[in-house]
């Protein structure tokens, strides 16, 4: 993986997740649940290159990732502790990226209220 093509295919796979640009035009961002309250779990630039990602991890997740990878580094403009970048250079595998991304989205789901969870069939 390593086109902004390929992280929209994956992150359109995954249940009500949705594009906006709500930074401005060359910031994607990703988002789960109910319109009003969607809450971010990847974003990137559009226009960088190398293509970036900036997802959500738990933070002994993030921990061990950036020292297993020099390609995963601190969240930019991020919380450093629950966010980490990766840079879709082909030093991550794409399965690595994958899980990532996919665990980001539930670590956002479970941050719903139960409600908003209910709202969505999750």
């Amino acid at each position: 993986m390593q086109s902004i093509a390929d992280l929209r295919a994956l992150c359109a796979a995954l249940p009500h997740s949705r594009e906006t640009f709500p930074f401005g035009a060359t910031t994607l961002v990703f988002k789960v649940g109910p319109d009003a309250a969607g809450k971010m779990y990847a974003l990137t630039d559009v226009q960088a290159d190398p293509v970036t990602v900036s997802m959500k991890v738990r933070p002994e997740r993030g921990d061990e990732l950036r020292a297993a990878h020099h390609a995963i580094t601190p969240g930019y403009h991020l919380n450093k502790r629950h966010w980490v970048t990766v840079t879709l250079d082909g030093r991550v595998s794409p399965e690595l990226i994958r899980e990532l991304i996919v665990g980001s989205h539930a670590l956002v789901v479970g941050g719903l209220t139960r409600a908003q969870r209910e709202d969505l069939g999750l």
